[in-house]
């Protein structure tokens, strides 16, 4: 009777089928709680940033004072302003673990490749979000870095200035600009959250990949009560990593110039975006042409959104791929390096790193996934007619 009164109510239908009775593989591990943990963030960053709102003020002479009246006058204002400005960095944290999760497991691959191209989607999403927000607070790194950023429009031939002007909403980054990133910043996430729930609707459509990487219609369970617990540990795990950011080290993860003003005649010594756009920077900064910069960076969105449709390998987990995994954790490497590059001066031996580090962050997207698989045949094929003609033998 219980199940079938919930069957009647279209909202506790969805519900039930979404995240009670929903089929869950039996040996997935704690790394797919990071989707979760990542909607988890969003939440806390939507939640946090209407607050700040009803206080903060999108002018060029006041929005600087302003975040320092949120947090000094403010009851509690601190806390939600370290929880919003850590928090943009665990919400990335979150996505990054969960995207690496899926390279590492195949859950790009068919039939789940629309599922990832709305995360790709996502992540896009995210960036022009935290990019605009770091630009609120007004300070001279949020001022600098917005005329940098914004000024690589320019790049692109014939429409470029036109792109430019129209971003700034002038001839130079001022109060229009301030106005227009502000509405976009308030705007963005909840149009993340829409994408997050057509990003939910698409994987539950096939059912989540496992470690595995095989078919698992048989072998599984309800997500209640059994996987909820697991995402439950790593929620209070990453709870406890969060507090240490918000609590103990609030300014770690920025810039101590961003508590400076905005001046436009003085020109920070070097301009440094946030950790996480820190690989994207590095690539940009490693192609001397600043066109060829903008290009490559659309080659590297455009190298994810095509990964399910150029990968080659009929075999999803790495567990069964060791040339794969090596590369894969290669990679890995590889984004951390990229993330240090960022952060040094452009001057050798960074340069020639950050090159190299450029080089083969692409040719795993454009090499590697596109032609392993291919290769890893050729060896099965190899090996099998090899141990076929030995036993013949005997």
């Amino acid at each position: 009777m219980k199940r079938l009164s919930i069957k009647k109510q279209p909202l506790l239908s969805v519900i039930n089928d979404h995240l009670i009775d929903y089929p869950t593989p039996s040996n997935i591990n704690y790394f797919w709680g990071f989707g979760s943990l990542a909607g988890l963030c969003l939440i806390v960053q939507i939640a946090t940033g209407v607050f700040l709102a009803m206080h903060y003020t999108a002018h060029i002479d006041l929005a600087f004072h302003s975040v320092e009246h949120i947090m000094r006058d403010v009851e509690f204002g601190w806390i939600l302003r370290y929880l919003h400005a850590n928090g943009a960095s665990m919400f990335f944290v979150a996505v990054y673990m969960h995207m690496f999760r899926s390279l590492y497991y195949g859950s790009y691959a068919n039939p789940r490749s629309f599922t990832w191209c709305i995360g790709v989607v996502i992540l896009l999403l995210m960036i022009i979000t935290a990019f605009i927000g770091y630009v609120l607070p007004w300070g001279q790194m949020s001022f600098w870095g917005a005329t940098v950023i914004t000024s690589l429009a320019s790049a692109i031939p014939v429409i470029g200035d036109s792109i430019v002007y129209w971003l700034w909403g002038g001839f130079s980054v001022d109060n229009a600009t301030l106005n227009r990133f502000y509405s976009l910043h308030y705007l963005l996430p909840f149009l993340i959250a829409g994408t997050s729930i057509v990003h939910i609707a698409a994987l539950h459509q096939y059912g989540s990949n496992n470690p595995l990487g095989t078919n698992s219609i048989i072998d599984k369970i309800s997500f209640y009560p059994y996987f909820y617990v697991k995402d439950l540990v790593g929620w209070v795990v990453f709870a406890l990593f969060f507090s240490f950011f918000v609590f103990f080290a609030p300014n770690y993860l920025g810039h101590p110039d961003n508590y400076i003003p905005a001046n436009p005649m003085s020109t920070p010594s070097h301009i440094v975006p946030e950790w996480y756009f820190l690989w994207v920077y590095a690539i940009l900064r490693s192609i001397p042409n600043k066109l060829g910069g903008v290009a490559v960076i659309a080659l590297v969105f455009i190298c994810l959104f095509a990964l399910p449709f150029i990968n080659s390998s009929e075999t999803r987990s790495s567990s069964f791929r060791p040339i794969y995994k090596k590369l894969f954790w290669l990679l890995v490497a590889d984004c951390f390096i990229l993330v240090y590059i960022g952060q040094q001066a452009v001057e050798e031996p960074y340069i020639l790193i950050g090159q190299i580090a450029s080089v083969y962050f692409l040719a795993f997207f454009l090499v590697v996934v596109p032609f392993l698989g291919k290769i890893e045949k050729y060896l099965i094929h190899y090996k099998q007619n090899s141990l076929n003609v030995s036993l013949n033998t005997k």
